[in-house]
């Protein structure tokens, strides 16, 4: 280890070992419940949807199970719709936005489409307020099948039967200063690279599937989250994170290529959501009302353009 490193973890240009790895690890403090926080909301809402179990992870004495929740009204003539939060378990939003979503709006759509709603992809990480999972891997860049991370292999598992049934996925995320001040520094640690500063965009923006591109779907969702919370600028490079604006607040990744979870289908209509929830000019629940206007925009439009 070195004192003059970017990262407590690691030595310059080396990539992490096993023993920076359990370093890494032990670093790592439990600072909220997944049992209180996301499963006692989830079972508030058995009485109307049908909430099952599609896998587990554990992780040294920690059992986490995985609960998926589905309209009960299923029908195989409706569009299925499908919302993943908390990929990145510090990303608070995008559970509780995902199990606002589900409380207040969900029943909306009864008879018009098929629900499918995963608000914690990673139980581990939302107890740790961390964007890894205990390996240190990134589950949003290992949504593949037989994938090292549990919790992606799960959520592949679960929807590869509906790979071409969906028609739209929205994955809800969040940009937040410690993507600057801990993820990427950590990230380029483990990766023995050098830290290359970035900056932190104020406000809210989506990531659009470079390869199959749907700018009418996310300029309506832009919209209607403009309603709610402010719409991130470009910089001074008509850039947001590195990536060029393709429109007000839209940027594109290639999706399938990277092993992003808005790839896992063949969804027509895919977004990645970006809340800044440490933004002076938001709120906590904001950027869950944020994530809640864009989740109820991507279906309105799916449903209007099958």
């Amino acid at each position: 280890m070195s004192n003059g490193h970017f990262y407590p973890v690691g030595i310059p240009g080396q990539p992490w070992g096993p023993e920076e790895r359990a370093a890494w690890l032990a670093r790592q403090i439990k600072h909220r419940s997944y049992a209180d926080d996301v499963l006692s909301a989830i079972d508030k809402l058995r009485n109307r949807f049908d909430v099952t179990e599609y896998g587990a992870t554990d992780y040294a004495t920690e059992h986490f199970s995985l609960l998926v929740v589905r309209s009960r009204d299923w029908r195989d003539d409706l569009p299925l719709m499908i919302v993943t939060g908390g990929v990145h378990g510090y990303e608070t939003s995008g559970v509780h936005g995902a199990l606002q979503f589900l409380e207040q709006h969900a029943s909306d759509y009864a008879g018009k489409a098929n629900l499918l709603v995963v608000p914690c992809v990673s139980p581990w990480a939302y107890e740790r307020i961390h964007r890894w999972n205990p390996n240190a891997l990134d589950p949003n860049r290992n949504f593949v099948k037989h994938s090292p991370a549990g919790e992606s292999a799960a959520l592949v598992d679960l929807l590869e039967p509906l790979r071409d049934r969906a028609l739209m996925h929205i994955d809800l995320h969040e940009t937040t200063d410690s993507d600057e001040s801990e993820f990427r520094p950590a990230l380029a640690s483990r990766d023995g690279k050098p830290f290359e500063p970035g900056e932190i965009p104020d406000g809210f923006y989506l990531v659009d599937d470079a390869d199959q591109p749907q700018p009418e779907f996310q300029r309506f969702v832009i919209d209607a989250v403009a309603k709610v919370t402010h719409i991130a600028p470009a910089d001074a490079r008509d850039e947001i994170i590195g990536s060029p604006l393709l429109m007000p607040g839209v940027i594109k990744f290639p999706v399938k290529k990277w092993n992003l979870c808005a790839g896992i289908t063949n969804a027509r209509y895919a977004t990645t959501t970006e809340v800044y929830p440490d933004s002076p000019r938001a709120t906590p629940q904001q950027c869950n009302d944020a994530q809640v206007a864009a989740i109820r925009a991507a279906i309105d439009f799916a449903l209007a353009h099958p």
